[in-house]
C-alpha cells in the first residue's frame, strides 16, 4: 500500500536441526529477533495504507468505503485477496490491526439454508473405499489412487462432466486440498472456513471456522470409533475436530515465530500427527527495516488425541544469531530458512520420517536446506540429510536488489514437493523427489540418502521447475513442470501478470530403475491469450491405474494415459462463471497448489490461484463420468 501503483479499484475488494524433547518444547518452539511491537491499527494505516486510500482521485477505494465494509473482510482481502501482494510485507497482528481500525464488526451473510444437507444425507455413511484422506492416498506420498478407491476406470475418464460446483464465498483463492472419507468431502478455503460435503451432491453438512486461511490438505484419522481431522492454517496453528459433527477438540500453535506458515499436511502414524512448518519470512524480507531472519523450518510429532507435543526438531540445528546490519540500520540475523512446504514422506519398515526443505533465507547458508532429510519417527532424531544444491541463501528482496538480499542471492531452487518412496520394478526402493532447478532426483533411503540418479524434466527458476508435486505408480514417475515465463504486472490487480503465453508447462514421465525418460507431453498455449494465463503445470500430479491428472495455470485440468501421454480429457475451468450448490458466485481461474482427488468414481478439483499472477477464482468442481 506504499505506492500508488500498487492500489485497487473497490469493485475487487469485493469480489510461504535439533531436537527439543516435549518438556522444553514449549519454551524452545522457535527464535525470533528483538523487534517492533505490533503498531495500532491507526499507526498502520498511516504508514501503509493512507497514501493510496487517503489520495483524492485515486483508483483505491476511499477510507470512507472502506469503512463499510467487516473487518473480516479486509483482513481476507490482505490475508490471500486482491491486496495479498502489497500485504505480505506486513505482520499479521498489523494486518487484523488496521483491519479492525477500518472495518465494522458486522458478521457475514449466513449461506441460505437450501445450501445445507437435509436430514436424508448422512455424514460418512458412503463406502469406506470412497475414501482420499490427506495429500495422498498412502503414506508413501505416491499420489497414487488405486482401481478400487478410484472407482474410475481409464476408459472411462473421456467421459467425465461437471457434476457440482461450490463456490468459496468473498473468495478470489480456491488452494487448498480437498481430502475425502467415506463419501464425505472435507475442505478448507482462504477466508479460514473448513466445510464437510456431501460427495454426491455438494450439499454441506457443517462449517467450521479456523484463525486463518486453510490450504493444506485435511488429514482423517481414525480414532476409537471415529474419526478425527487434523489440520493447519496459514499463521501457524493446528486444529483437530470430529469429523462428524465438525466439534473442535484441541487448537494448538505449532510454531510461535510471528510469520509462520504451515502449508504442508500433515501425516500420522499410530496416534501421532507429524506437522511441517514453513513461513512467510522470505516475503517480510522485502521490507527494508524488517530484521532479517529468524525462522527455522521444522517438524512437530504431536498426539491425536489432545495435541501435546512428543518431539519437535528444527531443519536447522543452530539457533539464529544477529550477524551484522543491513544498509539503513536494520540488523541481520542467520542461520534461517529451510523451511518444509510439503507433507512429509513416512517409512514404517525403517522407521524415518522423510522431509524434503526449502532454502536458506539469510547467511550463513546450512548444510540443510535444498535437502532430503531423514527423522527418527520416534524421536525426530536427525538420521541423515542429503543436500543437493549449497549456499542457495534467497528471499524476495532480492527481486529488486533489496537491502535484506543476502550475498549468496540464490537461486532459490527450493523443494517444494513431497519426497516420494516407491519401489521400482526392479525392487528396488527409492525417495523420488523434485526441485524447483528442474532436476528430479532418487535417493537411496538405506545409503543414508545417496543419490541415484537425477533426471532434467524442465528448465528451472524461481517460479519454475517442480512445484508441488510428483506421482509415481510403481512403474513410472511422472514430473510436471511450472517454469512461468513472465513480466510481473505489479501496476494491475492480482491475477492480472503478463505471462508468456506459450513458454513453460510440460509433463515427463521417467522410468524409475534409471531416470531415463520414457514419454513427454508438451505444455498447451494459452488460447486465447490473456492476462494471468500461463501453460505452466505447477500443481500437483495425480494418478488413478493408466490415467495422470495435471492441472494448469490456464485453468484446466487435463488428464493423460500413462502409458504414452495422450490427451485423454480436457477440462477449462476458466472458461465460465458456475451456478453453485451454496448459492455463492463463483468463477475459475488459475489452478495451482492442490491436485485433483479421485475417489468414489469423482474428481475434485479446486480453481482459482492469483498469487504471482495467476487468475482467480473461488471454485470447488467435481466430476463424474457421464452415464
Amino acid at each position: 500500500m506504499t505506492s500508488a501503483r500498487l492500489c485497487f479499484p473497490i469493485a475487487m475488494l469485493a469480489a510461504l536441526s535439533c531436537v527439543i524433547p516435549a518438556t522444553a518444547a514449549k519454551n524452545s518452539a522457535s527464535v525470533q529477533a528483538p523487534g517492533p511491537l505490533p503498531a495500532a491499527g491507526a499507526d498502520v494505516y498511516e504508514k501503509r495504507c493512507a497514501r493510496c486510500h487517503d489520495q483524492e482521485g485515486s483508483r483505491a477505494p476511499s477510507r470512507g468505503a472502506l469503512q463499510k465494509l467487516s473487518a473480516k473482510r479486509i483482513l481476507r482481502t490482505l490475508d490471500f485477496g486482491l491486496m495479498m501482494a502489497v500485504a505480505y510485507p506486513i505482520n499479521r497482528a498489523d494486518r487484523e490491526a488496521v483491519a479492525n481500525f477500518l472495518g465494522t464488526q458486522a458478521e457475514e451473510a449466513p449461506l441460505p439454508a437450501s445450501a445445507f444437507c437435509s436430514a436424508g444425507i448422512s455424514i460418512l455413511s458412503g463406502p469406506a473405499n470412497d475414501t482420499w484422506a490427506g495429500w495422498s492416498p498412502s503414506a508413501s506420498n505416491a499420489r497414487y489412487q488405486t482401481a478400487e478407491r478410484a472407482g474410475l476406470a481409464a476408459g472411462q475418464v473421456r467421459r467425465l462432466k461437471l457434476k457440482w460446483a461450490l463456490g468459496f464465498p468473498g473468495d478470489v483463492t480456491a488452494f487448498a486440498a480437498p481430502t475425502v472419507v467415506n463419501g464425505t468431502l472435507f475442505v478448507g478455503s482462504a477466508s479460514g472456513a473448513v466445510e464437510a460435503v456431501d460427495a454426491k451432491t455438494g450439499c454441506i453438512h457443517w462449517v467450521f471456522q479456523s484463525n486463518g486461511p486453510v490450504r493444506a490438505a485435511i488429514l482423517a484419522v481414525p480414532s476409537g470409533s471415529g474419526t478425527t481431522l487434523v489440520f493447519t492454517d496459514l499463521i501457524g496453528w493446528g486444529y483437530a475436530l470430529d469429523a462428524k459433527s465438525g466439534k473442535l477438540i484441541w487448537k494448538k500453535r505449532i510454531d510461535d515465530h510471528d510469520a509462520a506458515r504451515l502449508t504442508g499436511s500433515s501425516v500420522a502414524l499410530d496416534g501421532v500427527v507429524y506437522i511441517p512448518a514453513a513461513s512467510w519470512e522470505e516475503t517480510r524480507s522485502l521490507d527494508p527495516q524488517y530484521v532479517c531472519c529468524t525462522f527455522r523450518g521444522s517438524v512437530t510429532a504431536q498426539r491425536v488425541g489432545d495435541g501435546s507435543v512428543i518431539w519437535k526438531t528444527y531443519t536447522i540445528e543452530r539457533a539464529p544469531q544477529k550477524t551484522g546490519m543491513n544498509s539503513v540500520g536494520s540488523a541481520q540475523w542467520g542461520p534461517s530458512g529451510a523451511p518444509i512446504w510439503s507433507a512429509p514422506t513416512i517409512d514404517t519398515k525403517r522407521g524415518m520420517l522423510y522431509v524434503a526443505t526449502g532454502d536458506n533465507y539469510s547467511v550463513p547458508a546450512t548444510a540443510t536446506s535444498d535437502a532430503v532429510m531423514a527423522l527418527d519417527l520416534k524421536t525426530g532424531r536427525v538420521a541423515w540429510s542429503t543436500q543437493v544444491l549449497a549456499n542457495d541463501a534467497y528471499n524476495s528482496a532480492c527481486r529488486n536488489k533489496g537491502v535484506n538480499c543476502p550475498s549468496t542471492n540464490g537461486p532459490d531452487f527450493d523443494f517444494g514437493s513431497s519426497p516420494i518412496l516407491v519401489r521400482a520394478p526392479n525392487g528396488k526402493e527409492l525417495l523420488v523427489a523434485g526441485q524447483k532447478s528442474g532436476l528430479v532426483y532418487a535417493f537411496d533411503p538405506d545409503a543414508k540418502g545417496k543419490i541415484l540418479w537425477q533426471t532434467r524434466v524442465g528448465t528451472g527458476g524461481i517460479n519454475g521447475g517442480v512445484q508441488w508435486g510428483m506421482a509415481s505408480d510403481e512403474q513410472k514417475v511422472y514430473a510436471a513442470v511450472s517454469d512461468v515465463s513472465a513480466v510481473m504486472n505489479m501496476a494491475g490487480p492480482v491475477g492480472g501478470a503478463t505471462f508468456d503465453p506459450v513458454k513453460g508447462g510440460g509433463l515427463t514421465a521417467l522410468h524409475l530403475e534409471d531416470g531415463s525418460k520414457a514419454w513427454f507431453a508438451p505444455s498447451h498455449p494459452c488460447d486465447p491469450p490473456r492476462p494471468g494465463c500461463s501453460p505452466g503445470q505447477s500443481a500437483a500430479l495425480t494418478l488413478i491405474p493408466g490415467v495422470v491428472f495435471s492441472p494448469s495455470l490456464d485453468g484446466h485440468v487435463r488428464a493423460f494415459g500413462t502409458e504414452d501421454g495422450e490427451m485423454l480429457w480436457d477440462f477449462d475451468t476458466a472458461a465460465q462463471t458456475y451456478s453453485t450448490v451454496n448459492g455463492v458466485p463463483a468463477k475459475g481461474g488459475s489452478i495451482d497448489g492442490a491436485g485433483p482427488v479421485v475417489a468414489g468414481g469423482m474428481v475434485f478439483v479446486n480453481s482459482g490461484y492469483p498469487r504471482n499472477g495467476g487468475m482467480p477464482g473461488n471454485v470447488l468442481l467435481a466430476f463424474a463420468p457421464e452415464d
